[in-house]
């Protein structure tokens, strides 16, 4: 059983996958047959399955035979014999990864080819499905373009055996409904699709992708619902097909015709109401639209009535409606760089020509030019223009901000989503803590809380946090140190190693830490940029020492969430 994303069970053929389950459920819930019970336990001591048979003069048992077939078996005391009741796989679709990434199979396409990609996908090797090899898989259309444009959605597909979520997977909350999830998967841009799909031993959930969708298999009558991520091509292509299929729906509307004639007094009067509705809206906006803004400071000076005195504080700025309407100019779909999870992101240029960014709720933003931390630190190109001394700036940056929101801002906050890919870089490459939706505000001499609904990033969450609900400003110093990792490894927390393959970064840095070999975690591009000396393994006295720093910051954010309390700084 693999615990990763939401629990699945998986065959193997030695290290290789060869069959699993949909994730949320496992391989005996499948059985139909009378007096069979199965138990699946999820809890913070163990994640065991396991079955029984109310009838007790009746043997049953499971079986791996040789040829990688799983099999329920009873045993029929009248033929003297076992006989199967149920086994996997069965078809060519049920082995593990038939059709490649991004794709689907379909046992029922007995004269087709059984693969087919997902929504927004095509063949990688068209010439290799003409011959009805799908191993390859799919990749997305126009790749070349960001996943993280205006107009982008989700095509929802229904009665699948879910992705296996064990790879590239995360279960992102308990008791979300569908339009979160939704919310949840669109604000990332690494997010592919997302499934609201019942989890046993946690209830409805939302589980997420954030990379490869593999081993997904088309059923006939039931299964999962998944809502594949595509561009606005392709999403307008999918409604404009829906609306195709509604056409033939339409004639059953002309017998209700009618009945709406009959009805049209009620619904002339039910329209004006709604037009009165409407008018006292409009003079609520007007109202609202001629009020000032208010936004954080910013750098420069500003001519004419742009900015206006606060009045009420000396770090709050004031910005007539007509000045960011001139800025962005009257919100032109040229200048919105997104979708945020509460609302368009434009860009906009001022007139001493100061670069902002603004959102659906009027805040003003100054314009990030070098957007996320994760777009160096993970690719191998630009991680080169990130030296030793630069990333320890940046280390500093986000640690400065850490504690601006929690000892040094008038409330304190806990940010609860603390990742590389929400800390943007300016000009200048200085670090800014960005996307407060998760966040939480202590009341004075609050230290912790606790939620049921766990939200955040798989693999950036502190353990009390993913396992119990449990958040405080030391859920983000763990997080920090996450961050930290990924920042001198470049690599990502959930990549696995040779070494390790069933460690994240944090389980193999730990380990190497045992073998008194921290140092293999470093960037290779930073290794380039500095001397070593081969007998100690540390920078000359003329290069930053590595060694050191590395440990100093790890030591003070692991010693800060009492993980590892007998680590000490070599």
């Amino acid at each position: 059983m693999n615990p990763n994303g939401s629990p699945q069970s998986f065959l193997y053929n030695g290290s290789t996958p060869y069959w699993r389950d949909s994730p949320g459920n496992n391989v005996f819930t499948e059985t139909s047959l009378s007096g069979f019970k199965f138990f699946f336990v999820n809890n913070q001591d163990e994640m065991s399955a396991y079955y029984s048979n109310d009838d007790p003069s009746i043997m049953t048992r499971v079986v791996l035979d040789n040829t990688g077939l799983l099999r329920y078996l009873m045993w029929d005391d009248g033929v003297h014999q076992w006989k199967e009741q149920w086994s996997v796989p069965k078809y060519r679709c049920d082995k593990y990864g038939q059709c490649g990434p991004y794709s689907k199979c379909n046992p029922d396409n007995i004269n087709k080819f059984e693969c087919m990609c997902l929504p927004g996908y095509e063949p990688k090797s068209p010439r290799d499905w003409i011959f009805r090899d799908g191993s390859e898989g799919c990749v997305r259309k126009n790749s070349g373009l960001s996943m993280c444009k205006n107009g982008e959605g989700f095509v929802k597909l229904e009665r699948l055996k879910l992705p296996d979520s064990s790879i590239d997977g995360a279960l992102i909350g308990t008791s979300m409904s569908s339009s979160e999830c939704e919310q949840a998967c669109l604000t990332n841009c690494s997010c592919t699709a997302f499934s609201s799909t019942n989890i046993d031993g946690k209830g409805t959930g939302c589980l997420a992708w954030y990379g490869e969708l593999i081993d997904t298999l088309q059923f006939t009558d039931e299964g999962s619902e998944l809502n594949v991520r595509v561009d606005a091509t392709e999403l307008a292509k999918y409604i404009r097909k829906s609306k195709g299929s509604l056409s033939k729906k339409r004639k059953l509307a002309l017998a209700l015709v009618s009945i709406a004639v009959s009805m049209f007094p009620v619904s002339f009067l039910a329209y004006i109401w709604l037009m009165k509705k409407k008018k006292k809206k409009k003079k609520v906006k007007r109202k609202v639209h001629n009020q000032s803004l208010h936004i954080t400071s910013t750098k420069g000076s500003f001519e004419g009535n742009e900015l206006k005195d606060s009045g009420t504080h000396p770090d709050l700025l004031i910005f007539d409606l007509s000045c960011i309407v001139a800025a962005t100019e009257n919100f032109s779909p040229t200048n919105k760089l997104g979708q945020g999870g509460f609302g368009s992101v434009y860009k906009g240029l001022l007139s001493n020509g100061q670069q902002i960014a603004e959102e659906e709720k009027m805040l003003i933003y100054e314009y990030m030019p070098n957007k996320s931390l994760d777009s160096f630190i993970f690719d191998h190109t630009r991680s080169s223009f990130l030296n030793w001394s630069k990333r320890f700036e940046i280390i500093i940056g986000i640690a400065r901000g850490i504690l601006y929101l929690h000892q040094d801002s008038r409330l304190k906050i806990i940010h609860r989503d603390l990742k590389t890919s929400n800390v943007l870089l300016d000009a200048e490459m200085n670090p800014k803590i960005s996307d407060f939706g998760m966040a939480r505000i202590f009341k004075e001499g609050q230290t912790q809380d606790k939620t049921t609904r766990v939200v955040g990033t798989y693999g950036y969450m502190s353990p009390e946090y993913a396992v119990f609900g449990k958040f405080s400003t030391k859920s983000d110093v763990f997080s920090l140190g996450v961050i930290l990792l990924e920042i001198v490894s470049g690599k990502k927390n959930s990549d696995s190693y040779q070494e390790h393959p069933s460690l994240t970064l944090i389980g193999h840095v730990w380990e190497l830490w045992r073998e008194d070999r921290a140092l293999d975690i470093v960037d290779s591009s930073i290794k380039e940029s500095c001397t070593y000396d081969s007998m100690s393994g540390l920078a000359k006295p003329t290069q930053l020492t590595i060694s050191s720093k590395i440990a100093e910051t790890v030591m003070l954010s692991q010693v800060q969430t009492n993980l590892r309390p007998n680590w000490t700084i070599k």
